[in-house]
């Protein structure tokens, strides 16, 4: 089955084994890094295993996380998809930019084609997003795409926010 979703400006394509080492590479980034991974940096074991887990998401599950290319040029520029989070039921939207593409609309354009697939294409009735507390830039792109602040609480020792966008009826 092919999971590659087309929007206006970008084409989002599943992570495969061959993208481990660019994972490796985007999840060190220090801008990305910063809040998904509390600044750490992440070893290729742990990319690899992802990336594994990944192709068995998409095969099992039909998701998991897509590479955010630009069509204009096929440069990725980062990442965005659906994964398991804070023992949550179901998998949460995740969204990350390298730091020279933000502000320009990509995550909210990648994130909306993500959150109308697991509705439309999955079937989910709903969909949360987390961010740390101070990353505002995330809380930002929650809002465009229609979701609400549900709940803070700490996970892993942050102030987390929980977004939520419901299935709409119509």
């Amino acid at each position: 089955m092919n999971f590659t979703i087309n929007t206006e400006r970008l084409e989002l394509i599943p992570f495969s084994k061959r993208d481990t080492s660019l994972f490796h590479k985007l999840n060190n980034d220090t801008f990305i890094r910063k809040y998904l991974w509390d600044d750490e940096l992440i070893d290729a074991e742990l990319a690899t295993s992802i990336i594994e887990q990944n192709d068995t998401h998409f095969t099992d599950d039909q998701f998991g996380l897509w590479k955010i290319q630009r069509k204009e040029d096929d440069l990725i520029i980062g990442y965005s998809g659906l994964w398991y989070f804070f023992d949550e039921p179901q998998p949460q939207l995740i969204y990350a930019l390298l730091e020279e593409f933000t502000g320009k609309g990509y995550a909210t354009e990648a994130s909306t084609s993500i959150v109308e697939y697991a509705f439309n294409q999955l079937g989910y009735n709903y969909l949360v997003a987390a961010t740390d507390e101070p990353h505002m830039d995330s809380q930002n792109v929650a809002l465009r795409l229609g979701m609400s602040l549900y709940e803070q609480r700490i996970e892993n020792g942050k102030p987390t926010l929980f977004y939520r966008i419901e299935r709409s009826s119509d």
